[in-house]
């Protein structure tokens, strides 16, 4: 893990197993409608990073813990990922036609079955993490409980839902026609629930179900909430200076939707410093408590240097 091609090895490996786990947990016609199961593995096995799989995986790693204890943890935050997806680009909210390199699912399947799809993604996503790992095992089943309080927290109204009102809530016009200032503290405020909460819940899932020590999982938890910070920036600088057909995503639509971003805010070079120095705090961090393994720090600057 010492080069950019031993992380490239590492993500390739990662992604495909969270591939082939995911479709294994899916339920499958007839257990699942056929329309609304072909709508939502539309969405899901689409591909992309997958990089809150593969943070809950690395973390298991950096702790020492196996893989296969955080398995199930990874898809579940991906259910949850995909399903957050799917409803952002809905016609109600950012109304995008294009994700993860082909058309958004409300395009190809209508706005009523996008939703159902989302809907099933979220609840499905419970439902894997109460069932898997199966053991009879009572600190297993305590880890799983801590891991689903953690994770419902990152994706409810304390965490992503919260921050995806506070964007709308950002871009919607008052009486008067004047949109809300959001200022430098609630931009970040609002990223650290919008994007950072579920990337967080990933890295610190992960160290639980790999058997982590308090002070080695609020290690992973620090650092991975400078993560979720470096990616909203460089998802930002990406969506000024990105092209569509690299991003995967349409390019240029939070500037045209007239939302508060770092480079707005801060201009491209300094948003730039500030990812950068996001990766600092996080290295430093995972130095404090001697997590070895440096796949999480790879993963990190793989967040940084990324060009989509």
């Amino acid at each position: 893990m010492k080069t950019a091609e031993g992380l490239a090895e590492y993500l390739d490996a990662r992604r495909a197993e969270v591939a082939s786990a995911l479709a294994a947990f899916l339920p499958t016609p007839p257990d699942a409608p056929e329309v609304v199961d072909s709508a939502l593995r539309y969405s899901l096995l689409a591909g992309g990073k997958r990089l809150r799989p593969i943070l809950c995986l690395a973390s298991a790693d950096a702790v020492g813990g196996l893989r296969s204890m955080a398995m199930p943890a990874a898809c579940a935050i991906e259910l949850i990922h995909t399903y957050s997806l799917i409803h952002d680009d809905l016609p109600a909210m950012d109304n995008d036609t294009m994700r993860r390199g082909r058309p958004t699912l409300h395009v190809v399947a209508g706005e009523g079955m996008a939703i159902l799809a989302g809907d099933g993604l979220l609840t499905e996503a419970f439902h894997l993490l109460a069932r898997e790992p199966a053991s009879q095992d009572a600190h297993i089943a305590l880890r799983k409980l801590r891991v689903i309080e953690t994770i419902a927290r990152a994706a409810g109204v304390e965490g992503m839902v919260g921050g995806q009102a506070i964007d709308l809530a950002s871009v919607t016009p008052d009486d008067a026609g004047r949109l809300p200032h959001l200022d430098a503290d609630a931009l970040r405020a609002m990223h650290a629930r919008k994007t950072g909460a579920l990337i967080r819940a990933s890295a610190v899932s992960g160290a639980i179900m790999g058997g982590g020590t308090a002070v080695q999982i609020g290690a992973i938890d620090s650092a991975a909430g400078e993560f979720g910070l470096a990616f909203q920036i460089v998802d930002d600088i990406l969506d000024v200076e990105g092209v569509a057909a690299t991003l995967g995503k349409t390019a240029g639509k939070d500037a045209a939707a007239g939302k508060p971003t770092y480079p707005a805010l801060y201009g491209l070079e300094t948003s730039r410093r500030m990812a950068a120095d996001c990766l600092e705090r996080a290295e430093a961090a995972l130095r404090r408590v001697a997590i070895e393994d440096d796949r999480l720090l790879a993963i990190g600057k793989w967040i940084v240097n990324r060009s989509n």
